[in-house]
């Protein structure tokens, strides 16, 4: 079967309530913002909306706590202060030591939490939008670093990760969906994979923390990271008050004075802005108005229903191809290194090179966007991370300096190659592929599995790396090497590529039922219907088939 041209099929505007001329107009003015925004180029596009990018990457800030703690957690595991405070005692040699039972409880406490933010904010950002989403969970978060700060057991501190997770599950689905909303397509990729360098820029300072704190004394050395994380809350808060609206978001709630608002604001300030804000609003309209026509109320069960159950089926696997394609080796790298032989020292230093990857990765990244797709460097990017598992994996099998010094490197080079392919090509595809209706159920859906399967990572990986435990040490790899391979399988056959689409392009996509693989060459014409134009009989004939799918 082949697929040439994907057009909407014939539907109702019930929520625009107009008619004749007035549709028309609308219809019009959707298709010349959709043309004006596809003749853009990378550097034009940055000149016209560099207020949507600038507010796009400021809100994408908030990441970096989550980064910076989630992470943080686990290199106190192998810290001697943090062992001193909370560990138990090795009786044969007298070393304080963090229980694998222990390590597994506090990181999962905090996925926990994240789960129950996530929840949450599927229902308060469709309902408050996502400035006032996101300014109440600052206050929040604020609040709950005294938990973490002053707590005198592991219980405590558990409890503290739980409740500062919560505004970490918030921060992980506002952010990304709002970067997608507020730029054109050209754009978007670039800020969704901004959002997971400003993760990745959290590890890093928390990696620098970390070393720094070394050779302090007493509880001051574990301490002393959490408490930096006071800069963050009260000036994120201010930029969440001072932030544009999403307009997608506003107009979904029927909010389109806001919407209009929010475009003036993000777009270039020209003498035809508002005429252009206008333009962009009407595609907005129309396209929100053909999914609520195609899934009508936007709930968590519609996620499941008809199309959308492969758009919710591709963000799962994505968020948790996160952890399996052996990123959670690099989760815990200060444990898994000390495991291969490094030295407290040496791990922590080597950690902080495993980290900057993750801003140098991203950078890398942004050159290979405007050349290839988001499942080519996606797949690529696994294929490339299997190799250097297996690698590490049977370097497990021996002990020696040059075994330990050759697992260091292959970390680093793991790590980059993550960096610069799964982890941010991972953010464009989870925001592209739900429609808009559902898009912050679906990306909540996805990163609910992303954080069960944190769970199980957080509940094995200790145990398979801890000499006390499975005593795996780098033979770990070979277990996230197989379940690597089983992910680059099913991108093979269920991931579209969605490079260089609209997201009314994608909706008629998916909607039409379209393979994985033909995504990139068929055409898709989202206006010709209610631009009242009749498609070729070959079209529609290409379109009957293409619903049989």
């Amino acid at each position: 079967m082949t697929a040439e041209q994907v057009i909407p099929t014939e539907r109702e505007l019930p929520g625009l309530d107009l008619k004749g001329a007035d549709i028309t107009d609308l219809v019009r003015q959707a298709e010349e913002s959709d043309v004006a925004d596809r003749a853009l180029t990378v550097m034009q596009a940055l000149k016209k909306y560099k207020k949507a990018v600038f507010w796009a990457m400021l809100l994408s800030t908030s990441l970096i706590m989550e980064g910076y703690d989630v992470v943080i957690i686990t290199s106190f595991y192998g810290q001697t202060q943090f062992q001193t405070r909370f560990g138990d005692v090795d009786a044969e040699t007298g070393d304080h030591y963090i229980t694998a039972a222990w390590q597994s409880g506090l990181s999962n406490s905090a996925l926990v939490g994240q789960m129950t933010g996530l929840v949450l904010n599927g229902f308060l950002q469709d309902r408050f939008g996502c400035r006032r989403t996101m300014m109440f969970f600052m206050g929040w978060m604020a609040l709950m670093i005294f938990i973490v700060f002053f707590a005198p057991t592991l219980s405590v501190l558990a409890l503290g990760e739980f409740m500062c997770g919560i505004s970490w599950g918030v921060f992980q689905t506002l952010s990304t969906s709002y970067a997608s909303e507020v730029v054109p397509t050209i754009l978007r990729p670039y800020v969704t994979a901004y959002v997971c360098m400003c993760w990745g820029a959290g590890i890093l300072l928390s990696s620098v923390v970390v070393r720094l704190c070394v050779d302090l004394e007493g509880d001051l050395g574990w301490r002393l990271p959490f408490a930096l994380q006071w800069v963050w809350p009260l000036p994120l808060l201010a930029v969440g008050y001072f932030a544009p609206e999403s307009p997608w978001n506003a107009v979904r709630r029927k909010k389109h004075d806001v919407a209009l608002d929010s475009l003036i604001r993000l777009q270039q300030d020209t003498p035809d802005r508002e005429a252009k804000a206008s333009a962009t609003l009407a595609y907005i309209q129309y396209t929100t108005e053909l999914e609520t026509a195609e899934s009508g109320e936007a709930t968590y069960l519609d996620c499941f229903r008809g199309t959308n159950l492969r758009r919710t089926e591709i963000n799962c696997v994505v968020w948790a191809a996160q952890i399996l394609c052996g990123n959670a080796i690099l989760g815990y790298s200060v444990v898994f290194l000390q495991a291969a032989g490094f030295n407290e020292v040496q791990a922590f230093n080597l950690n902080i090179s495993l980290s900057a990857c993750y801003i140098a990765g991203g950078m890398i990244c942004w050159l290979l966007f405007p050349h290839f797709g988001r499942a080519t460097i996606y797949m690529t990017g696994l294929s490339f991370m299997f190799c250097c598992l297996v690698v590490i994996g049977g370097l497990g099998f021996t002990e020696t300096r040059e075994t330990q010094l050759a697992i260091g490197i292959l970390l680093v080079i793991s790590t980059l190659c993550n960096m610069i392919t799964i982890g941010p090509v991972c953010y464009p595809v989870v925001a592209e592929t739900p429609s808009g209706r559902l898009r912050y159920k679906t990306i909540v859906i996805g990163r609910f599995v992303y954080n069960l399967t944190g769970l199980f990572s957080n509940s094995v990986t200790p145990r398979m790396i801890s000499a006390t435990a499975w005593n795996w040490g780098a033979r770990t790899a070979l277990f996230y090497a197989g379940t690597n391979l089983l992910c680059n399988i099913w991108c093979w056959f269920r991931l579209p590529e969605t490079k260089d689409r609209t997201f009314g392009e994608i909706d008629l996509l998916f909607d039409n039922r379209v393979p994985a693989r033909k995504f990139r060459a068929t055409a898709v014409d989202q206006f010709a219907r209610h631009r009242g134009e009749e498609a070729p009989a070959a079209e529609k004939e290409a379109a009957s088939h293409i619903d049989q799918v």
